[in-house]
Parts: structure tokens; C-alpha cells; sequence
């Protein structure tokens, strides 16, 4: 199967780091998290990877080359203007002629990819997300009203969203969703999906997700041994 790590964004919520460094460069311990997202792709099977690039996209090249020393085909694209979060795929439709995964190149995670994988072949529909759930902390007492009379007041109440982990099986059909040449994110394909009929399926990811582009993810990775191994990581995340 091949996997598309999507590389081009401009990493703001990292700034002033991202400076200088692309978002999926950033060192988590000793090694960049974009080293640690392929190796957990190889170790998941994955032998076959586009990487699509924009911002400072040299100096991911620098660095993977040609991923031969991950036993990896590393190939890339080079966005001119930023295309968005799922405008990539339109440079290698040509390429994607069987199912394939998409995956933000800031996510690290111990999502089985060949569960993940199965349940998408499962159904037959064009996408399947990868979600986990995530406790957002109310910074303010809500109010829940009818006809501007309080219902409910919940003071600074936490609460709980089924989010995309920023991970995608798809089919090569969804391509045609995906116009060329212009910025294209992955919200536009929901919406233009649902608005067709099309079934979208989630698969629900109970273990470890961290998006690195959140300065509080970041700092969570840095406390976690990467093992080469993927048991290991699982027991961090059991511990997390």
C-alpha cells in the first residue's frame, strides 16, 4: 500500500521554531518526527511513500532523501502555491491507482495500521478517518438557552469531541472530489462529499495520538522513549 504524508504547511502554531525548520523536522529527543512517522510506517508494512512539500520543502529532502536508509521509496512533490491540506493528492492522481493512506506530517501514533486498513476495505465506501476523542477544557461557564431563558449554566465544563487524528485510507474514486491548481483542504472534501451522498466512515482509536503542531503535544512527545519497536511504544502509551 502506498502512503501520502502531506509535508507543505507552514507550521504557525510552532512559531518561532518553524522558522527555520519545517513543522515535520522538528526534533522530538534526538530525531526529527518525520524520521519517526516513516519508520512507524515501515514497521506497519508500508514499503511506498510520497512526500509533498512546499515551505522549506529542501530541507526535507535533505534529510529523507531517498529513504533507502529506512528500507523505504521515498518520492516528492513541490507545491508552488500552497494547494491546502488534501490539494497534494491532485500532483500524483496518476500515481494513486489502489487504496491508499494519507497522514499529516506532524501525527505520531501507535494506530494499527492493518486494523485500520481492514476496516476500510470492510465497507467499500471511499474514505475511512482515523479518530480519537479529545477533552477540550471551557475556559467560560456555557448556557444552554431557549427563547432567552437559562436552561442549563455549566461552569467551565470540559468536554468531549471525536476528532480526526489527521490519518485517511482512501480509495483512488475520491480523487475525482479533488480539483487541480488550487487550494483544496481536507474540510472542502467533507463537504463536498456529503453534499454527493457519499458515505464517510470513521475508525475509532482508543491508544496513543499526538498532533505535534500543538505546543502541548510537542512537549508530550519529548518525555516518551521512540523505540524502534512498536511494543514499546505501545507501553508508553499505556502509561501516558
Amino acid at each position: 500500500m502506498k502512503a501520502v504524508i502531506q509535508c507543505g504547511g507552514m507550521g504557525m502554531r510552532l512559531r518561532p521554531f518553524t522558522s527555520v525548520l519545517p513543522k515535520p523536522l522538528m526534533p522530538i529527543g534526538a530525531r526529527p518526527v518525520l524520521e519517526l512517522l516513516l519508520k512507524w510506517l515501515r514497521r506497519n508494512g508500508i514499503e511506498n511513500v510520497y512526500v509533498t512539500t512546499g515551505y522549506l520543502g529542501h530541507l526535507i529532502r535533505s534529510v529523507c532523501g531517498d529513504g533507502s536508509q529506512w528500507n523505504l521509496k521515498i518520492r516528492y512533490t513541490q507545491e508552488m502555491e500552497p494547494l491546502g491540506t488534501i490539494g497534494p493528492l491532485s500532483l500524483i492522481r496518476d500515481e494513486l491507482d489502489e487504496p491508499f493512506l494519507v497522514l499529516n506530517g506532524d501525527v505520531l501514533t501507535d494506530l494499527s495500521l492493518s486494523r485500520f486498513v481492514a476496516a476500510h476495505r470492510a465497507h467499500k465506501d471511499l474514505v475511512t478517518i482515523a479518530t480519537a476523542a479529545r477533552v477540550t477544557k471551557m475556559d467560560f461557564g456555557v448556557i444552554d438557552e431557549v427563547n432567552n431563558t437559562v436552561q442549563v449554566f455549566r461552569e467551565k465544563p470540559a468536554l468531549t469531541h471525536l476528532v480526526s487524528m489527521g490519518i485517511y485510507c482512501m480509495d483512488p474514486a475520491v480523487l475525482r472530489f479533488i480539483p487541480s491548481g488550487i487550494p483544496f483542504g481536507f474540510d472542502d472534501l467533507m463537504l463536498q462529499m456529503l453534499q454527493d451522498g457519499q458515505i464517510v466512515h470513521v475508525y475509532k482509536h482508543d491508544g496513543l495520538w499526538l498532533d505535534i503542531g500543538r505546543v502541548e503535544d510537542f512537549q508530550k512527545a519529548q518525555a516518551i522513549s521512540w523505540e524502534e519497536q512498536s511494543s514499546s511504544i505501545e507501553v508508553a502509551a499505556a502509561a501516558a
